[in-house]
């Protein structure tokens, strides 16, 4: 089976927006969305991007709030500044929201995501790939005569290098959680 993943120097553009091809004045924003922990509310904001063909980059959903009953959504996705804004008052609109953040311009945040990397490899493939893993601090969280699983931890582009130079060592699999991002300060 061919793989879906993109090659190095790819394009990371989505195939979903139709009006923009080349994504000309698009802008990658991360939004912290505090909601009703109830069923059909992630189905609700997610029917927003869905049905106006807003393409959603990472999604995270927890519960933060246990006694209130609130979870936080976490979504980074791209589009011109009208279309970033016009998602941000959509999303004010539905009725078990409580507060929707711009990470991207409220000012500094800190983003991570967690991955975990599956490399099957012999040899100096093998050493090459702890190696790697060290520099980049990955844990070994699994381990067999094949294969390393890698667990990491950073910013997605850390995720990404990460990725791309473990590709030639024998990259098999990967999950990744998607961003969890929060303001910074008070």
């Amino acid at each position: 089976m061919p793989s879906l993943s993109l090659k190095k120097g790819a394009s990371r553009k989505s195939a979903y927006d139709l009006k923009n091809p080349l994504n000309e004045g698009q802008e990658t924003h991360t939004l912290a969305i505090l909601v009703d922990n109830e069923a059909g509310v992630l189905a609700r904001v997610i029917g927003l991007f869905s049905g106006r063909g807003y393409n959603i980059d990472s999604l995270t959903v927890a519960e933060t709030d246990a006694e209130g009953h609130r979870s936080r959504i976490t979504i980074v996705t791209t589009g011109t500044p009208g279309v970033i804004e016009q998602i941000k008052a959509q999303l004010g609109l539905i009725i078990p929201v409580y507060k929707v953040n711009d990470l991207t311009v409220d000012g500094p945040s800190v983003e991570r995501e967690m991955a975990l990397l599956k490399v099957a490899g012999k040899g100096e493939k093998r050493v090459e790939a702890m190696r790697l893993a060290d520099i980049f601090r990955a844990n070994v969280v699994d381990s067999t005569l094949e294969s390393f699983v890698f667990e990491i931890t950073g910013t997605p582009e850390k995720i990404d290098a990460f990725t791309d130079l473990m590709r030639p060592l024998g990259l098999s699999d990967i999950a990744r959680t998607g961003v969890a991002a929060m303001a910074r300060g008070l």
